[in-house]
């Protein structure tokens, strides 16, 4: 579903800030764990010191040098990574993870512990006291990272030439893409009146008609080459639209249409995101999916906190809307193809320090989803990985020099995905080849043919 994506230009061996960057994050910590170790070995020798004093003296020494050295070390603004500017946060944590290193090695090495067993003992006081310090940074960061997410926006206006876009990412749907783009307009009819609308459908590599039939619904249509996965049908979408809010929701209609109303209105009001949260008290389910979906979609949830600080219950719920520039300042550096990306997005979201809310939403009983359950989970627990590997490479820092579409405009680099807005009952057909990867989506004129459009290398 997703294909392997093309090495971007200078991501080589040895290329980039951001691995020089995380090569010396490594060898900091390596050359820090050393000198902990060798000065608890040192100490013991010859009786100089018993067992307590002597980690005592190697915590203390190896935790001065860590926030030394880890404060000179020239980081993204990776949220990870914050507790560097507080020294506050980093002294209690340092002082109750070496209590339990101290506490740890003592117990079992036991009172006259030979050199291996006091290696061993040592070594299992580290890893403990590391997790330790890893849950209490989240825990001193996370009121930061909720004022950003609560706050809201009061900039001006986004850019964008209607009220909203709707994108549908779509997969082999010809049998009900025209009932939903029909249901989606009915539903939002007062947005049409007031402001405008589009309907951007995204035709995922379809092997039947989607595309024909979303258009003759009067949806612009944004064409894939091939089944990449519902991230870059999204991405594509995302990128090619017009709308100054732009939301995303499944063909299936798992979720009322007339919920994007409740996203389009926490976004006006000042949210640079807002998304479904399928876990919100005041949230419903009619009937809603198998419980082998419900249980791997919790697990995946808990499993998504190795990537994001923030406690979200739902990461994955399919309904979710943004400002026109929040969108593409987070489309435009998003890298996965499959499921999984709905945790970049919130990834990028903490890491732009952008504002969210979380809207309760209707859960419809719905039949023919694409997801596989096993081999899907299998992936994106695979890509929540390769989310916090980017991050930690610098994949995911803000461009100096801003995306050619990150200011918004309809259509973005290419003047738009196509031709004739759905805020007018038009249509239009585009080819998205570089919105794979990573870029906005090349327009092609309403009745013309050719070849996909080439995009831009992969960043």
């Amino acid at each position: 579903m997703s294909g392997r994506r093309a090495t971007p230009p200078g991501a080589g061996r040895g290329a980039g800030p951001g691995r020089r960057q995380l090569r010396r994050l490594l060898r900091v910590s390596v050359a820090v764990t050393a000198l902990d170790i060798g000065t608890l070995v040192a100490s013991t020798r010859r009786g100089r010191l018993d067992v307590v004093r002597a980690d005592v003296l190697a915590v203390a020494v190896a935790s001065a040098s860590s926030f030394t050295l880890h404060r000179r070390v020239t980081f993204g603004d990776d949220p990870y990574v914050r507790w560097a500017n507080r020294p506050g946060v980093f002294a209690l944590t340092a002082l109750a993870a070496g209590a339990v290193d101290v506490a740890l090695t003592r117990l079992l090495a036991g009172p006259a512990p030979t050199p291996a067993r006091l290696l061993t003992a040592k070594s299992s006081g580290l890893a403990v006291a590391a997790t330790l310090r890893l849950v209490a940074y989240r825990a001193a960061l996370l009121p930061d990272l909720r004022r950003s997410l609560t706050a809201r926006t009061t900039t001006g206006p986004p850019p964008g030439d209607l009220r909203l876009s709707v994108v549908v990412p779509a997969y082999d749907e010809a049998d009900r893409i025209a009932s939903a783009v029909g249901s989606i307009r009915r539903a939002l009819v007062t947005v049409e009146q007031d402001g405008g609308l589009e309907v951007v459908v995204v035709d995922d590599g379809s092997s039947d008609g989607t595309a024909r039939e979303a258009e003759a619904a009067g949806a612009r249509v944004v064409r894939l080459p091939s089944n990449r996965g519902k991230g870059a049908a999204v991405r594509a979408g995302v990128l090619a639209s017009c709308g100054r809010c732009v939301a995303f929701t499944d063909a299936d209609l798992a979720y009322p249409p007339a919920l994007l109303l409740d996203l389009l209105a926490a976004v006006e009001g000042g949210r640079d995101v807002a998304v479904g949260n399928r876990q919100h008290p005041d949230s419903r389910s009619e009937g809603g999916p198998s419980l082998l979906r419900t249980v791997s979609g919790r697990l995946f949830n808990a499993l998504a906190a190795t990537v994001l600080l923030g406690q979200y219950r739902d990461t994955q719920c399919g309904l979710k809307a943004f400002r026109a520039d929040a969108a593409r300042q987070i489309f435009t550096r998003t890298r996965l193809d499959g499921f999984a990306f709905d945790v970049e997005v919130l990834h990028l979201v903490e890491r732009d320090r952008l504002s969210l809310a979380e809207v309760p939403v209707t859960l419809l009983r719905t039949s023919g989803s694409s997801v596989r359950v096993v081999l899907d989970a299998a992936r994106m627990v695979r890509d929540l990985f390769q989310v916090r590997r980017w991050a930690g490479q610098g994949r995911y820092d803000r461009p100096t020099t801003p995306h050619a579409g990150a200011a918004g405009g309809c259509g973005m680099e290419t003047g738009g995905a196509g031709t004739g807005g759905a805020a007018t009952g038009g249509s239009g057909t585009g080819v998205a080849g570089s919105a794979l990867a990573g870029r906005p989506a090349t327009a092609e004129a309403p009745g013309r043919s050719g070849p996909p459009g080439r995009g831009a290398p992969p960043r």
